[in-house]
């Protein structure tokens, strides 16, 4: 069973679907007690850095989260569930503290000439780890889709799995054992997203 964290995102039923498409069984949980027996877990994210550290806090998820990770199952980040891995974020004057299991913070875009924000659309993933599970058969130059303002700036750049450039190029996914985590949303990259699922789910079984 993989456990899909449910905490108010905006796009968990999407991430549901194209779980199940690949042959997951999920399961929606919104207290961790409910994570004890899963054989991954996965936090999906829309919206501000804040709203969704703040809504797990109340369902006393950040505690389960990171002790989740410790047991060595796979956990997957999303969008905004890949920014919570962090510290801290600059977002809204954000007060919210990360789940801290990566050092590092989350950043704005740099404003620049003829360069929109937030970044919505297609983009490139270059692959700076190829052995990463996650991409077992993806690629490098594949395309993904975004939806974001901000993203992660890693300490460590050991756990970079991929980067992409807009306007400057950014850590577009992570990877460090047990943990892996995607700016970009895998549930709206068609072909290519799904496989990324189904490699994941994979390890889970």
């Amino acid at each position: 069973m993989i456990a899909l964290l449910d905490y108010g995102s905006g796009n968990l039923r999407s991430v549901e679907k194209a779980l199940r498409h690949v042959g997951a069984d999920v399961q929606l949980v919104t207290r961790p007690e409910e994570m004890r027996d899963a054989r991954a877990v996965v936090l999906p994210g829309v919206g501000a850095f804040d709203d969704c550290l703040n809504a797990m806090r109340r369902q006393e998820l950040l505690a389960g989260v990171r002790e989740f990770i410790q047991t060595g199952r796979p956990f997957l980040g999303i969008c905004v569930g890949y920014q919570a891995l962090f510290e801290k974020s600059e977002e809204f004057n954000s007060c919210a503290a990360g789940l801290e299991v990566f050092k590092g913070r989350v950043v704005r875009f740099a404003d620049r000439p003829g360069l929109k924000i937030p970044q919505i659309g297609w983009n490139e993933v270059e692959l700076t780890q190829p052995e990463c599970p996650l991409y077992r058969d993806i690629p490098s130059g594949s395309h993904f889709y975004f939806v974001h303002s901000f993203y992660p700036q890693p300490v460590d750049d050991a756990i970079v799995a991929t980067r992409t450039t807009y306007g400057e190029a950014f850590a577009s996914s992570i990877w460090k054992e047990n943990v892996f985590a995607t700016q970009f949303h895998p549930e709206k990259s068609q072909k290519t997203g799904l496989q990324l699922l189904k490699n994941f789910t994979d390890m889970a079984k």
